[in-house]
């Protein structure tokens, strides 16, 4: 059968219409809503999203293919190609059909993020690709073995569940066997754990070897258990990459990738916010100028990094700020890290100080009271305020010992300006 022929009648070609409309007006706030601005990191792992309803078309539309074989009887007839070779025409517009609807996903993520020069994650691209092919592959099987009314929605309905629950599971490692934890990266000063993708490669690659030795000696024994053994393979693999990491399969960015300045304080920050520098650099620098006025000491380096060293204070903001927002961003960098105790659940007094203290920080750095009444409680801002109202020595002296009580676990904060409980 002449090539442009498949592709006519392909149920991929039918389909594909359908599916990327699906994912552009069904998909496209989700696609948009989460998306970090400016990154093509975030952009590329967002459109993952899609993976759950790309993965599940293919499938059907592979048992379709497999059915349309099996109705024909190919199989029984003295054929010239390998099953193989008959196989991956029929399914290589299926294919295709999902690698345009995952293209159509990051189109939407990328024009969400409005990101400049740059190219998608290739690792992220090729995760994609592989598990596409696994859900069309396990769906021609399908086909091959049942009737189409019967392997059509079973496909369909099983790979839904394969691809877009496990990110539901208590069990966080099964997630990352389908890629289910890349929609989440990244925030600006994260980059993408390289084992989430080695996981979902590991196990994509086996459920493809697997199907294809299935597609090719179809139901021999041997093909079975060497089918059995790929598989298992590909899911131990992909189990022992994922062990130990989190539902968000992410790191710390890499430093080097800051553009960090020379003047005082020194200020670094991501590429991504190119476009906002200036602003940012001049609101940070009357922001610290302000604090330090108030006596609060700050150190020479300001940075985005997810973590600072010992003598830097992150710098609290993301893309899209104002310069309204930016006094909120340096405050909060200088507010003290929970100790061990409040990670672990355990009594915690120092945490009723984190409002107060937060509020004060933030204007005395030059926020305005109207911006901080969405992110603190009106009775902790109207005390910040009353703070302010005292002289420079009572306002340190009542921040230093807040502080204090921050980083320890047992002791209570004195929120009152004489130095009470409040």
């Amino acid at each position: 059968m002449l090539l442009r022929t498949i592709v006519r009648v392909s149920s991929g070609t039918r389909l594909l219409p359908f599916l990327a409309g699906f994912i552009v007006i069904a998909l496209g706030d989700n696609l948009s809503e989460w998306v970090t601005p400016h990154y093509w990191l975030s952009a590329t792992g967002t459109a993952t999203l899609a993976l759950s309803f790309v993965g599940p078309a293919c499938a059907g539309a592979g048992a379709w293919e497999g059915s349309r074989l099996r109705r024909a009887r190919i199989s029984d007839q003295n054929a010239v190609r390998s099953p193989l070779a008959i196989a991956f025409p029929l399914l290589l517009p299926v294919f295709v059909m999902g690698v345009v609807g995952m293209a159509a996903a990051l189109l939407v993520s990328a024009a969400a993020a409005d990101v400049g020069f740059g190219m998608p994650n290739p690792g992220i691209l090729a995760v994609e690709a592989v598990l596409i092919a696994a859900n069309t592959l396990v769906g021609f099987v399908m086909g091959r073995l049942w009737a189409p009314i019967i392997a059509v929605p079973v496909t369909l309905i099983a790979s839904f569940v394969a691809n877009a629950y496990p990110v539901s599971w208590s069990i966080v490692w099964i997630r990352h066997l389908v890629g289910g934890g890349l929609q989440d990266c990244c925030m600006l000063d994260q980059s993408l754990d390289v084992w989430a993708l080695v996981s979902a490669g590991a196990f994509g690659t086996g459920v493809c070897l697997s199907a294809a030795l299935l597609i090719q000696y179809r139901k021999a024994v041997p093909a079975i258990v060497a089918a059995a053994a790929l598989l298992a393979a590909g899911f131990a693999g992909g189990a022992a990459s994922a062990h130990g990491m989190g539902a968000d399969p992410v790191t710390s960015r890499p430093t080097s990738d800051l553009e960090c300045d020379h003047g005082r304080p020194r200020i670094c920050l991501w590429p991504e916010m190119d476009h906002q520098a200036d602003m940012v650099r001049t609101e940070t620098r009357k922001a610290v100028a302000r604090l330090r006025r108030a006596g609060v000491v700050m150190p020479a380096t300001l940075t985005m990094a997810d973590r600072p060293r010992s003598d830097e204070t992150k710098l609290a903001i993301g893309p899209g700020i104002t310069a309204v927002g930016v006094p909120t961003g340096v405050a909060a960098g200088l507010l003290p890290k929970s100790p061990a105790c409040a990670d672990n659940g355990e009594r915690y007094p120092g945490a009723d100080a984190y409002g107060p203290v937060g509020a004060w920080l933030s204007l005395t750095a030059g926020a305005s009271a109207r911006s901080l009444t969405n992110r603190v409680a009106p009775p902790e801002l109207a005390l910040a305020q009353h703070v302010l109202k005292q002289s420079r020595q009572d306002q340190l002296a009542w921040y230093e010992r807040n502080t204090h009580a921050m980083r320890s676990c047992n002791e209570r904060p004195q929120l009152g300006i004489d130095g009470s409980h409040g």
